[in-house]
């Protein structure tokens, strides 16, 4: 009941603001499809550039969605309205609490990446996304959303969430597999970069969407970082750090 009360605020809050939601899902992924897609015709392998695009954005999109759901509201519940006090003498099981803000964050990603995929229906191309690739977008969501909530307990300010989008969230965004491919990167900056659990979600949807066989260790290294970053939250929760 604990995850379905965290789902229903998510849903109330999405419900409040989806004029916002949406249009902030559509602008930046539309103006980079505008700049990038059409600005760049073809890639190194002789394909539209937009081909090499779209799925990039689309695992983009989950990244910023679930992140952005979970980190600035966390922050602003922890540091100035204390909800998190309420939930803690709540009869709520905090394990209730942070796995309904992890879901509920994924999903807020996977409505992003739907957006994208809307946006570039009416674009003919041969990209296929199908369930797994829709599962490979949720276990990307929760992992940001994850991250998100781990950065909200370290946050001292409101002014916190924001640059740790800009110093983790924002690079991501541009090296990760998306605009460029790791290969092209040199060598031992293209591992990390690789590692990094953006560069693995885009790397195996963008093999789906070509129809090609995907890197299945893509999926443990994503749940490892699922599994680290909730430990942590956790921690911070049960531990009462930094509430």
């Amino acid at each position: 009941m604990g995850i379905i009360t965290v789902l229903w605020e998510k849903w109330t809050e999405f419900k409040r603001d989806f004029y916002k939601i949406t249009l902030a899902a559509m602008i930046t992924p539309l103006l980079y499809i505008m700049v990038f897609g059409f600005g760049i015709q073809i890639t190194s392998h002789g394909e539209p550039y937009l081909y090499f695009l779209i799925p990039g954005l689309v695992a983009m999109s989950t990244m910023n969605g679930s992140f952005g759901a979970v980190a600035q509201n966390m922050s602003v519940q922890r540091l100035y309205e204390k909800a998190l006090d309420q939930v803690m003498v709540s009869p709520t099981p905090l394990w209730q609490f942070i796995l309904g803000q992890i879901i509920g964050g994924s999903l807020r990603g996977m409505y992003a990446a739907v957006i994208i995929l809307i946006l570039t229906g009416p674009i003919r191309t041969p990209l296929v996304f199908n369930g797994l690739s829709f599962l490979i977008m949720f276990l990307n969501g929760m992992v940001f959303s994850t991250i998100g909530i781990t950065l909200s307990f370290m946050a001292k300010s409101h002014t916190d969430a924001p640059r740790f989008s800009s110093y983790i969230i924002v690079p991501m965004s541009f090296l990760c597999n998306t605009f460029v491919s790791t290969d092209q990167m040199p060598g031992g900056f293209r591992q990390f970069i690789g590692a990094l659990p953006l560069s693995q979600a885009s790397a195996m949807i963008r093999s789906i969407s070509h129809g090609e066989a995907i890197t299945w260790y893509g999926i443990p290294i994503l749940l490892a970082y699922l599994v680290v970053f909730s430990a942590i939250s956790f921690l911070f929760v049960y531990k009462k750090n930094n509430l």
